[in-house]
């Protein structure tokens, strides 16, 4: 493994522990707040638009709804359209939850990039924001340098 993957990973689950330890009061764990920052960005998204949006398996989505349905996070209601398809909707406890999130996340790029200068800090910023385009281009099948691997 590449110190490159390791190194990611590594960020990926520290803020992971952290996120969790903050998100205690709320009554989530860090893998369910891209879901209410999801839904109260785009309400009346559909769990499959959702899957799509945050590259997360539809079982899983649906899994982690359902745990925030219960929760009284998010409701789901069937499409008028489409009535195999769900729409799903934030809660006021979601947009209340969702200042507490969005403290959290600035609260840890801060820690996480301090005693870095402003310009390493853009560079690294830009950097990231590079090779996320790259992964999800990939995963999409936009990537030309891609095509007829499989």
């Amino acid at each position: 493994m590449s110190d490159f993957i390791k190194n990611t990973g590594q960020i990926w689950r520290c803020g992971n522990l952290y996120r969790t330890s903050k998100y205690e009061s709320l009554g989530i764990g860090s893998y369910q707040d891209s879901y209410i920052v999801n839904v109260c960005a785009h309400p009346g998204i559909t769990q499959e638009g959702l899957s799509r949006l945050i590259f997360v398996h539809k079982s899983n989505v649906a899994r982690q709804l359902g745990l925030l349905e219960e929760k009284g996070f998010i409701r789901r209601e069937s499409d008028p359209q489409d009535k195999r398809s769900l729409l799903v909707y934030p809660t006021y406890k979601a947009f209340a939850a969702l200042k507490e999130i969005e403290r959290v996340n600035a609260e840890w790029d801060a820690l996480i990039l301090e005693g870095l200068s402003e310009e390493e800090k853009e560079v690294a910023e830009k950097l990231t924001a590079r090779l996320a385009e790259r992964a999800k281009g990939l995963i999409d099948g936009n990537d030309k340098k891609t095509e007829g691997r499989g």
